[in-house]
């Protein structure tokens, strides 16, 4: 649930995108709804916050989503690819 600005322990998600100002309606929405919007970079920098990676899923303050962010690896880990199970493939 989300806090007014300023709380402590309120929740932070990472915002990633090229345009600057769709970026910047994002992330007063995710203000106004209560949490800390986090500045991730463009999308180029979007794979830091991809299933596998430290920030994601998780309910981490502002420091702790950055912190996250800059400690994320591009190594593919195996929780993060699809199985013959997930939704979506063409398996048989």
């Amino acid at each position: 649930m989300g806090k007014p600005a300023g709380s402590s322990g309120r929740i932070a998600l990472p915002v990633a995108g090229d345009d600057q100002r769709a970026k910047a309606v994002v992330q007063r929405l995710i203000d106004e709804l209560g949490f800390d919007p986090i500045d991730a970079g463009g999308l180029d920098e979007s794979w830091r916050q991809q299933p596998a990676t430290s920030v994601y899923t998780t309910d981490f303050d502002a420091a702790g989503v950055k912190r996250a962010l800059s400690e994320a690896t591009r190594e593919r880990k195996p929780e993060s690819l699809a199985t013959k199970d997930s939704p979506g493939t063409s398996a048989a």
